[in-house]
């Protein structure tokens, strides 16, 4: 095999330093022979256990080392993965699947008997595997210097792993046939994405020859282009390839046929590990599937992405694992270059509660351990919220005896917590809920699995949705396994209340209306599809959605009574609940009892105090906004002004209403409240008295005229301005100011009409005031229009008739 080359410079590492990153392109032999070379090298003190992240990988690497040794796996070589171990005392490799190393360390940190821990194929950097090298790196530089640790992938940066382990990197250049790419002539666009592949299969079986892998993104799309390929002549025959199928039938999707071709419609558990010897062909319809988790909903979905340009080359691949060979993309060679280079860590993308309660258990925060990519703190707040309201972690976020006995189970935090709280009977909807739907065609209501779970035949028979027979034997045997792991004295409880029990905040309730719109006690919305039979019920617990944001589609559910709700809910409480309606645009206060954010009873508050009436109000004034008097106008323009006093602009004002409006609230609860209120006073005792008696000396509100009559000052124009009949003006030999600025002066004829705006009342006397008099005395010949008016009197009064 290729890597044999660069065995004995992996073997001195070892010895050397303990450590190494073994880089190694696909069907070097990395998997299989490492680790028997590092046995027979003698250089390792104890088992070695290597890590896969796929069980059929695990078996398959298992089964093939023992074979090399001429052994049935169990002996030197063995295996173990959840619900399925074949090892002994005597055996010295073991191939395991990812969530057993961790459990392993959780009980035994030292783990005692282990000389060696292999990462495989760690270019994957699942959740896991990164989890897993943090631990054994500390273990190994508090507890066991003695540990090797190798991380050993295919398309990995190997810098920044090296650097975290400290490690030399060893690189095997490969062997590997040429594979002839061929990309699509242009863009796939509308076509529909099965019957795009379905012909490229087609267009493949004539053009070449040998085994056909098509890289699929799910189960799902394997159905559909199966479905369209049809019989494709004799000696052709189609094997779907996914994780969820059983053991039997992987092994014989990988298996060579005999005589003839075979097509195998695959996920991406066959872009590592595996070599299915007879493949010459691999066609990439360029997608993959990763789990994207939401901290703001608190829901993982599946999301279907194009394909990285690292996955495109371990696809590309397969086709020269053995031979020469041919592979197609449907995407155009122009197209590559958008294509990301790697897949994303699954620790960013992941929900991360699991990780969130083996941290707790372990004793440490993530920063504190060494992690290759850091998890994100948003999503682990989120995951250590939804702890604690499982009772799995404190207050302080340590780890509880109820959730030290969550941590080893197999199964999420939350289903893990059910099983604990409830008795057997909840293992089926444990097994049901983990697992893909069951049943196709049918509606969101988990008991319809549940039945189909415990008489498939009769419900099929009775039933018109299809069943998923292998599915159902699959979960069977999950619930069996489940059974034995729960408690036998617990209370019996419908299957809607211990779906509350994994859910209680996919609590929901049924929102007013005739659509059915839910919100959940989480605070997040939910809808069923249109016409289904739940549509009408007040209270659901939602156990799957397709995790979109803002309102999820609901994609299975339990129908939930008041009764049953209030039987084994946490957290129901009464509140007393004082807000402003933006519907009703009133304070409205209320007694509530609630779950979260649903609301089980409503009363009205008769007795709220105003103190809360006057807080809730100040949210119905950043709905409303300001409206001013022309008095609070005035003042506000005033302040303006002045330097250094409080700023009573729109904005400002909004942000500190709780400082200086408050106080003025009280008696205040509705819309038509605050428009008949006057914020002058309110504004002004924004003031102290020193600042007040500063602004009536510097910018007064208003100016006094020769007559004694006070004119209000207009502060909104620039520069501030009275205005006032000339005669009152008589008189008035110097300019008014404010705030050492000249007041702007508009003068009025007798019949209230502007005749001079001026900034300069001694020059007008002495300019313009002859032109104006000349014109004004033939129009108004009863008022006065002295030659000299800084020596009239002024007057408001017509001249006295003589």
């Amino acid at each position: 095999m290729p890597i044999d080359a660069a065995l004995p410079d992996l073997v001195a590492a070892v010895r050397d330093h303990g450590r190494a990153v073994l880089e190694a392109p696909p069907g070097a032999g990395k998997t299989t022979r490492v680790p028997l070379a590092l046995m027979q090298a003698g250089v390792i003190a104890g088992r070695i256990v290597m890590l896969e992240p796929r069980r059929l990988a695990a078996r398959a690497a298992a089964e093939r080392m023992a074979e090399t040794l001429g052994e049935p796996v169990g002996q030197t070589v063995g295996y173990a993965m959840r619900g399925d171990v074949k090892v002994s005392d005597a055996t010295l490799i073991e191939v395991v699947t990812e969530g057993i190393l961790t459990r392993r360390l959780q009980t035994d940190p030292e783990l005692a008997g282990v000389g060696a821990v292999i990462f495989d194929e760690f270019h994957e950097r699942s959740l896991n595997a990164d989890l897993g090298l943090a631990l054994c790196l500390e273990v190994a530089g508090a507890l066991r210097d003695d540990l090797v640790l190798i991380a050993m992938s295919a398309t990995l940066d190997a810098g920044p792993v090296a650097e975290l382990m400290q490690a030399p990197v060893i690189r095997s250049e490969g062997r590997s046939f040429p594979v002839d790419i061929r990309w699509a002539d242009r863009p796939l666009g509308k076509a529909r994405f099965e019957d795009a592949v379905a012909t490229q299969v087609r267009t493949a079986l004539s053009e070449t020859k040998g085994g056909v892998l098509v890289f699929l993104p799910g189960e799902g799309e394997i159905r559909r282009v199966a479905g369209r390929l049809g019989a494709l002549g004799d000696g052709i025959s189609v094997r779907p390839l996914y994780g969820a199928m059983p053991f039997a039938d992987q092994r014989a999707a990988i298996r060579p046929v005999e005589a003839g071709r075979k097509v195998v419609l695959s996920t991406a558990i066959a872009e590592t590990s595996l070599t299915i010897e007879d493949v010459r062909v691999v066609i990439d319809a360029g997608r993959a599937r990763r789990a994207r988790f939401d901290p703001g909903s608190g829901m993982t979905r599946l999301v279907t992405e194009k394909v990285t340009r690292a996955e495109a080359t371990q696809r590309a691949g397969r086709a020269g694992r053995v031979a020469p060979g041919v592979a197609y993309r449907l995407w155009t060679k122009g197209e590559e270059g958008a294509l990301r280079a790697h897949p994303p860590a699954e620790i960013e993308a992941a929900d991360l509660t699991s990780l969130a309660l083996d941290l707790a258990q372990w004793g440490a925060s993530a920063d504190a351990l060494p992690f290759l990519t850091p998890p994100p703190d948003g999503a682990l707040a989120e995951a250590q919220a939804l702890l604690r309201d499982l009772g799995a972690l404190d207050a302080a976020g340590r780890i509880t005896d109820h959730g030290a006995a969550l941590a080893p189970m197999p199964l999420h935090p939350r289903l893990a917590h059910m099983l604990q709280q409830a008795d057997p009977d909840a293992a089926p909807l444990a097994a049901l809920m983990e697992a893909r739907d069951i049943l196709t065609g049918a509606p969101v209501d988990l008991s319809l699995r549940l039945d189909a779970l415990r008489d498939p035949k009769r419900f099929a028979a009775e039933r018109p949705f299809g069943v998923d027979r292998g599915a159902v034997a699959r979960l069977r045997e999950e619930e069996r396994r489940l059974r034995r792991l729960a408690p036998r004295d617990r209370p019996r409880l419908t299957p809607a209340q211990m779906a509350a029990l994994a859910y209680p905040d996919r609590i929901a309730q049924r929102r007013a209306g005739d659509a059915p719109r839910y919100v959940m006690s989480g605070g997040k919305g939910a809808v069923l599809p249109d016409g289904d039979p739940l549509s009408a019920a007040p209270f659901l617990v939602v156990t799957d959605t397709d995790g979109q944001p803002r309102e999820a589609r609901i994609r299975a559910a339990l129908q939930i009574t008041d009764r049953e709700l209030r039987e084994v809910a946490d957290g129901i409480a009464w509140e007393e609940v004082c807000a402003w309606s933006r519907r009703d645009r009133r304070v409205t206060a209320r007694r509530q009892e609630r779950l979260g954010a649903i609301t089980l009873d409503d009363r009205i508050w008769r007795d709220a105090p105003p103190d809360r009436v006057a807080r809730a109000m100040l949210d119905g004034v950043a709905d409303l906004g300001f409206t001013f008097s022309p008095a609070a106008e005035r003042l506000r323009a005033r302040v303006a002004l002045m330097e250094g006093f409080p700023d009573m602009s729109d904005a400002a004002l909004m942000e500190t209403r709780a400082d200086w409006l408050l106080p003025y609230l009280t008696g205040i609860r509705t819309a038509a409240d605050w428009r008949a209120f006057d914020l002058h006073d309110a504004l002004r005792a924004m003031l102290s008295w020193e600042e007040v008696q500063t602004l009536d000396r510097a910018a007064p509100p208003a100016f006094t005229t020769p007559l004694g009559r006070k004119i209000p000052i207009d502060y909104a124009s620039d520069p501030p301005e009275i205005t006032l009949r000339l005669q009152e003006m008589f008189g008035q030999t110097r300019h008014p100011t404010v705030a050492g600025r000249p007041l702007r002066v508009t003068l009025l004829s007798p019949g209230q009409k502007p005749i001079q705006t001026t900034l300069d009342i001694p020059g007008f006397w002495a300019g313009s005031y002859a032109d104006v008099r000349k014109d004004m005395r033939g129009r108004y010949p009863k008022h006065p229009w002295p030659e000299d008016p800084t020596q009239a009197d002024p007057t408001l009064r017509a001249k006295r008739r003589s």
